[in-house]
Parts: C-alpha cells; structure tokens; sequence
C-alpha cells in the first residue's frame, strides 16, 4: 500500500510522530489528541503544562473511564450519542474503545440503533462529518471532494439515503450509516480514519415528515429521479476519480433498481462495490458454507429458495450460483438450485413484469415445474414446488416467514437451515425463537440482527448473526493493501469461505453457523489477507506477483494506540 502523509504514515506505522500543532489546538484535534495522556515530555514539549490535570492517565485506563460512562446510560441510543461525542473528541481513544468491546457496542454504533439514529439525525447532530452533496453543487464536486477534511482518501461509503435498513428514505440522516460503517473499517480492520470519508448524496427527500420538520437539516426539494439523477450519480464518480484515482467506492443504501445499475455502469470505472447486494452476499454463503459442515450436505446438493429479490435477493442469487458453480456443477445445474421469490411468487422467465435486476436471477420455469407455475403463490406454497433445503429471508417485512411455511419445510427437510437476515430487528422476517419452536429444534438459524440465544427443551440453542460487518471491513482492508483496481465475484467469494473457515467445531456443537462478533479483528485480517492475494493473483492489483499479502494487510493496519510525539 502507498504510504500515508505525514503524520499519519508514523502514526500507522506505531513510530514517533512529529507533530507541528501545540497547546489547545493540539488538544483539540481528533485524531492527534491524547488528551490526559500525554506524558510529562509531551507536555513540556507541546506547552500543556497546566492546560491539563496533573495525573497521567494511560489509553488502558482511558477505556475503562469511557466504558464506565457509557454504561451509565440506559437507552442504546443515547450510548449512540455518547459514542459519537467521544469520536468528535478523541478519535484514537474513540477507536480503541470499539474495538476492545465490539461485542457489545457493535449493536449500538451499528444495528440496530444507528436506524433509530438515522431517523432522528436532525435533532442529534452536534459535529458535521464527511461530506454533503447535493444537486445545486453538479458542477463543483472536485471543489467539494478537495475541501474535505482530509486530502488522500482512499475509501468512500456513499449513501443517497433512499433505503436505510428497512426504514426507507431517511433523507439526510441517512448519513449515520456511512459514519457507522467507516467507524467499524477503522475499528475492526485497523484502516486509519484519514484514509476515510463518508459521503451522503442528499439529492432530496419524498419523506413528507421530514420536510414538514422546520429543523431538518436536508436539502429541501423532492427526490431528485431519472437522468438528472443519473446524470448526478455519474458527476460524482467522476468527481471522485479525478481527485482520488484509484479510491475503493462502497455504495450503501440504494433502491433496489438504482442499486444494481449504479453497481454495473461503474464498477469498471473505479473499484466498487455495493454492500447491500455483495457483502450481504457473502455473508450469507459463509453461513450456508457453516450450515454444510453442520449438516453434512455439501452446497452442491443443496436446494435453496430466497423469499425477496430485491438488490439484495438478487446479490445472494448470484453469488449462491457462482458458489455452486465454484463447486462442480454446470451453470444451468447452479441457476435451478436457486430459486427467488416476491410478492407475485417465483421468479421465473416466463414473467413479463421483471425488471432488469430480477431478468438476471430468474429461474427458467420449466426446471421448477411442468406445470404452469401459479402467479402469486404464497411461501408455504413455494415451498412445495421448491422444496429448498435452505430458506433466506431478504424481504425486509417482519413476520414473512409464517407458522405454516416454515413447519410444512421443516416437514420436508430433517435439518432446515433459515436465514431471517433482514434489518432492523423488528423487520426479521421471524424470530429465532419462533423458527425452533415451529421446527422443533432442528432448523440452524442465523439472523441480520443480534438476538439472544433460545433455550428449548433444556438445550440452549446460540443464534449466530448473519452481518455484513463480518465481511466489510477486511474486504476493505484488503482491497486497499494491495491497491485493486476493481472486485469481482471470485473475492467476495474467498471472503466468505475466509469467514466459514474461522466457525469452530465447538461454535457448531452450540448451534451457530458462523463466528461470533467477538473474533471481528481475527477475521477481518484473514479476509484482507486472502484478498489481498486473490487481488494480486488475478491482476487486479498492480504489485509484484510475489509479494507476501500477510506483510502487505500488516504494514497497512493501524492500531489505535497512542505513539510517542516530537515537537516538529
């Protein structure tokens, strides 16, 4: 990886760092500030003698204040402010934090709570972040990009903000997931945040609540749709491109539609990727991949239905296809193993209300049935004429997975494996108490969000969760060691067998499919690792074939930890 500016390159690298500001300024700013660490050189050196307390306070104990702090406080949300008000202040220390407590903080910079923050982002808001661009500002994002707070960035989470979780368009809170993803790049995969910057593309709002609202902070007009939209969308990526070549463009929060064809009219022009529809990908093939080992059935003679074909529906369809592809069988085997469903049933080709998104996964109708297939059909239905052994829930709607559907497959398939990964909570398509219930016990389940394990029948069942998170980060770290010019099909699925791999035998015997959240900075190493090399070996990275990619992610990952200052 290129090295950062100064100070950040000695920052990284845990060296000394010359350091040019003093006094409060210092103090003041996030990512250099210590606060009641500095030590008595740094204070004689920078002129903080009596600025601050006497004691000297290390970054350990630091947490445990932090910690304490924020324990205190009995609603997730207002952790989620407390949180944010700590990264505004300290970032280092801020960093630190997440990372020795991912486990239970993940829940609130991230979902559940960041949906509850997005919807309320104009009456939290205390410091700006990232970069607004809205409509009015076309013909200046180079000027825009060049006045950000920092001048190599090299990864970007973009957000119009039209589909936030499930709560649909949030307008300019949507910029809260943004910020959470790029907090948990930094905290989980060790990417210095002045590498980062998040961007909300606020190009108006259809939220009738949110215009009424004289204090939202948005730009006030009507979602902007069509070719002006595209027209938009494509200025920004040339905008990025010009000031930053070669920066790794994450899309996060697309309407379906708009989400796929962004996805294909610029994944050549820049390295991108849209998490919705290719991380959530991922994830969810780790999860079949650990539900094999569980079952003893290989993916390849596996049956799968996935109820929603939205972006994400479709980005798993594909990349169970290019898995089974991956695993010996034939395109045309692939394409009838993974069936998709909407609210008018099967999606098939014999369908004439398909989108472009939905024309791609479509299953040809005879391989399902040769029988005209019934317009409209219900889950219990599909599940009849698909018997899947495995059920995905991407529809966002809670309760899709009924009663009868999801006993009747349990009825056909010993060990069903379901996956209810849509977020926030509240939008799972069913609770994992209610699927073992339904199934007896014997479905593997894994969801989008964090819920407690299940005791049924004295056996306690652990949930494991189904999050992006355990992709994104080292899929980003990755990608940026070994400066990849573009991400294909074939990384996101190394990634997700990286992710199978780590699900311990002892993980499988408790009922989970997947590794805990515990273990996020192991894995997101071990992924930016393995992409960082199939990156390089498929000539996507410009850097010498014989390069060791373990060296490479090492050398590019910060540890947020204090190093020594020099006055300079």
């Amino acid at each position: 990886m290129r090295p950062l500016a100064p100070p950040f390159d000695a920052i990284v690298a845990g060296r000394p760092a010359r350091i040019s500001q003093a006094r409060t300024e210092l103090l003041r700013t996030r990512l250099l500030t210590k606060e009641l660490a500095f030590t008595e050189e740094e204070r004689d050196a920078f002129e903080l003698r009596g600025v601050l307390p006497h004691h000297i306070l290390t970054i350990e104990e630091q947490v445990t204040l932090e910690v304490e702090h924020l324990r205190r406080k009995h609603d997730d949300l207002e952790r989620w402010i407390g949180l944010a008000q700590l990264q505004d202040r300290n970032a280092t220390l801020y960093y630190r934090v997440l990372r020795d407590n991912l486990e239970e903080l993940l829940p609130v910079v991230y979902t559940p709570t960041v949906g509850r923050a997005c919807l309320e982002y104009s009456h939290l808001l205390r410091r700006v972040r990232g970069l607004w661009i809205t409509p009015d500002l076309i013909d200046r994002i180079p000027q825009v990009l060049r006045a950000g707070p920092y001048d190599d960035v090299r990864l970007i989470v973009a957000t119009d903000n039209e589909r936030i979780l499930g709560l649909g368009d949030l307008g300019a809170g949507g910029m809260g997931i943004p910020v959470g993803k790029l907090a948990l790049y930094s905290a989980a995969a060790g990417i210095h945040p002045s590498l980062t910057l998040p961007v909300s593309l606020d190009v108006g709002t259809d939220n009738e609540s949110l215009l009424a609202d004289p204090l939202y902070i948005g730009y006030r007009a009507p979602r902007l749709r069509g070719a002006a939209y595209a027209d938009f969308i494509d200025a920004f990526v040339d905008g990025v491109r010009s000031v930053w070549p070669g920066c790794i463009l994450q899309w996060e929060d697309l309407k379906g539609e708009n989400a796929l064809a962004i996805l294909e009219r610029h994944r050549g022009r820049l390295p991108s990727f849209n998490d919705d529809i290719e991380g959530t990908a991922a994830v969810v093939v780790a999860a079949v991949l650990g539900a094999a080992r569980a079952t003893g059935t290989p993916p390849a003679r596996t049956r799968y239905l996935i109820d929603g074909a939205g972006a994400a529906g479709v980005g798993i369809a594909r990349l169970l296809r290019a898995l089974l592809c991956d695993e010996g069988l034939s395109p045309a085997e692939a394409e009838r193993a993974v069936v998709c469903m909407d609210t008018h049933g099967i999606v098939h080709d014999r369908r004439t209300d398909l989108g472009a998104g939905k024309r791609s996964i479509a299953v040809l109708a005879d391989a399902i049935s040769p029988d005209p297939i019934p317009e409209g059909i219900d889950l219990e239905a599909a599940i009849d004429l698909v018997r899947p052994d495995v059920l995905i829930g991407a529809t966002g709607v809670a309760g899709a997975f009924d009663e009868r559907a999801i006993r009747r497959m349990a009825e056909q398939v010993a060990r069903p494996v379901i996956l209810p990964i849509s977020n926030p909570t509240e939008n799972a398509e069913a609770t994992p108490a209610q699927i073992l219930a339904w199934t007896r016990g014997r479905a593997w389940v894994a969801t989008g969000s964090p819920f407690d394990p299940v005791v049924r029948d004295g056996v306690t069942h652990h949930v494991a969760q189904a999050n992006n998170v355990l992709i994104f980060p080292g899929l980003g770290l990755g990608l940026m060691a070994a400066e990849a010019d573009g991400v294909d099909a074939g990384t996101f699925l190394a990634a997700a067998r990286t992710l199978a791999a780590r699900t311990s035998a002892e993980r499988l015997a408790m009922g989970a499919i997947l590794p805990p959240l515990a273990e996020l900075p192991v894995i997101s190493r071990e992924i930016a690792i393995e992409v960082a090399r199939r990156s390089i070996a498929s000539g996507h990275s410009p850097l010498d074939p014989g390069i060791d990619p373990e060296a490479l992610v090492d050398a590019a990952t910060w540890e947020p930890r204090y190093v020594p200052y020099l006055r300079g």
